[in-house]
């Protein structure tokens, strides 16, 4: 099955420190690394190192970093080709805080911001001889809504990441195949405060709610809800593990295995994916994978 993720590029600026500072505090730091990010550049990394077939859609700044990007999605196993760098544009960063086995990050788009309508429809035809399409929000709503308008009437299946979370339309959530917020998220993205096992009966083996370490929860067209417990692992960074667990699960139920063991196997990709730093560093293989499980 051919994958296509659409979205976001950043070089990760990466601080190590003994924890997160507090507001308005100054703490020495550790170390200082470079590492390619960006959701929609580490879901589609996640995927080509399980082997899948994935191509990667959006844009880059006529810059070092991202033609330092590119670079690594084709090492990865990703098809780069239809990255567009933008001229006069600067690359997306991420400035992220590693300390005490968390994190804390701020995003400027750069040319992320700048995947537009028009950039869509000028590789619509590459996108749209995919099977599953993937997005996330770090590229702008409208750009994300109009893909998955796109795709719904190519009966193209859709999993939407909403993070950094929105609200959303009824509608649009209508047209996905599935959409995996976490437990905050879920709640600004249904503008619902209730119980989230209510809202996991709403949208039955569609919406998927991840719960850190308590795993990752949905629920049956009969109204069970599941809870999939997380995999074990020895925390290093927890950077990354969010995307390694989406595209884990794209890559699981692409083929065909049935929703609770796509679970299972992205929970466990993701756990192996914090027992090293960095959001790419930790991203298994499908060997690793399969390893764990057993």
């Amino acid at each position: 099955m051919k994958i296509a993720v659409v979205g976001s590029l950043n070089m990760d600026m990466v601080v190590t420190a003994p924890r997160i500072p507090l507001k308005g505090e100054t703490i020495s730091g550790q170390a200082l690394h470079f590492v390619p990010g960006g959701k929609g550049a580490n879901q589609a990394v996640a995927l080509g190192r399980l082997g899948a077939d994935v191509s990667m859609f959006g844009c880059v700044g006529e810059d070092d970093f991202g033609r330092q990007l590119i670079r690594n999605l084709a090492a990865n196993g990703v098809k780069a080709t239809q990255v567009r760098t933008l001229q006069g544009e600067t690359t997306g960063v991420a400035m992220i805080t590693v300390g005490d086995g968390d994190n804390s990050i701020v995003v400027v788009p750069g040319a992320n911001g700048l995947v537009d309508r028009p950039y869509i429809e000028s590789i619509q035809d590459e996108l749209l001889n995919s099977q599953l399409v993937i997005l996330q929000l770090e590229i702008p709503l409208d750009t994300a809504a109009y893909v998955i308008d796109l795709c719904h009437r190519a009966g193209i299946a859709v999993l939407l990441n909403p993070a950094p979370a929105q609200e959303l339309s009824a509608d649009l959530i209508e047209k996905l195949t599935f959409i995996t917020p976490n437990e905050h998220e879920a709640a600004i993205v249904f503008a619902d405060q209730g119980d989230y096992r209510d809202l996991l009966r709403r949208y039955p083996e569609k919406l998927i709610i991840t719960q850190g370490s308590a795993g990752a929860s949905y629920a049956t067209r009969n109204s069970e809800v599941h809870q999939i417990p997380a995999s074990p692992a020895t925390v290093v960074d927890t950077t990354g593990a969010g995307d390694t667990f989406n595209a884990a699960f794209a890559y699981a139920w692409s083929q065909g295995m049935v929703l609770e063991k796509a679970l299972e196997f992205a929970n466990c990709a993701a756990g192996l994916s914090t027992e090293k730093f960095g959001a790419q560093g930790g991203m298994p293989t499908l060997a690793e994978v399969t390893a764990r499980l057993s």
